[in-house]
């Protein structure tokens, strides 16, 4: 089998290929053959007009800066909490006994759901849409990172406990560096699971928020802002899962490109 390293680097146009021929198609059953009206489907031209309309007159900005803000604030509460808890459970299996089958009842219970619990604890403003996106953000990197750490190799442990290391030594030196590769997977999953939270979480009264700019486009009957919404939302997500995939490749060089791809 031919390893990850010894692989023909993709050409960087092919990724390109798909977009183009669904923007094609686009224009093809919009412009050309009018197979759906404007009100259904506006035209590629259409959506450019109203994204630079949004663009220059700051609307936009103002929109991905506040979905921005509330995903990261979410995604590092989320992330930090599953962070102890997965290293908690990962470790112990006492821990796991008490505390992993509540955590998997709450992990089914479905995003909107929590919405009115929210708003009547937390009120209208920034906590529970932040709350929201870190309960949506938390339980892949918990997951994730409890298989990783039951993953590390034994013989490892046995290298640490030959070496005298203590046990907090032996989990910040062995236990978490061999089990970085499933825990950034995790963190990858967690940030494109914080956009789709995003959107339930801007439902709670919002007046900004990529989120909002789509509910808004719903209810003015305007498809085309509502286009521009998921593809900014699109965006922002490929772009947030090829920053993480660059801080796999910079965290983790020997996990040989298992968290990177």
């Amino acid at each position: 089998m031919i390893g990850a390293a010894a692989r023909p680097a993709a050409r960087p146009w092919l990724a390109g290929v798909v977009p183009l021929a669904i923007v094609a198609a686009w224009l093809v059953v919009t412009s050309a053959l009018h197979r759906f009206q404007p009100h259904q489907l506006p035209s590629p031209a259409q959506v450019a007009a109203t994204a630079w309309q949004l663009a220059t007159s700051g609307e936009l900005a103002r929109h991905v800066l506040a979905s921005l803000g509330r995903v990261a604030a979410g995604f590092a509460l989320g992330g930090s909490l599953a962070l102890v808890l997965g290293t908690l459970v990962g470790l112990s299996r006492t821990a796991e006994a008490i505390l992993d089958p509540t955590l998997q009842l709450a992990r089914n219970v479905p995003s909107l759901a929590w919405v009115p619990f929210l708003l009547l604890w937390m009120g209208i403003d920034e906590a529970p849409k932040i709350t929201l996106i870190a309960i949506g953000a938390a339980f892949p990197v918990y997951l994730n990172l409890v298989a990783g750490i039951r993953q590390v190799d034994p013989a490892l442990r046995e290298v640490g406990q030959v070496f005298g290391m203590t046990r907090g030594e032996m989990i910040g030196r062995i236990v978490l560096p061999a089990a970085a590769p499933y825990l950034l997977t995790g963190a990858r999953i967690a940030i494109g699971q914080s956009w789709l939270f995003l959107v339930a979480a801007e439902l709670i009264a919002s007046t900004r928020g990529l989120g909002f700019l789509l509910i808004d486009g719903e209810n003015t009957a305007r498809p085309d802002v509502m286009l521009v919404g998921i593809l900014a939302l699109a965006t922002l997500g490929k772009l947030s899962d090829s920053a993480l995939r660059g801080a796999a490749r910079w965290l983790v060089p020997w996990a040989d490109g298992t968290a990177a791809r």
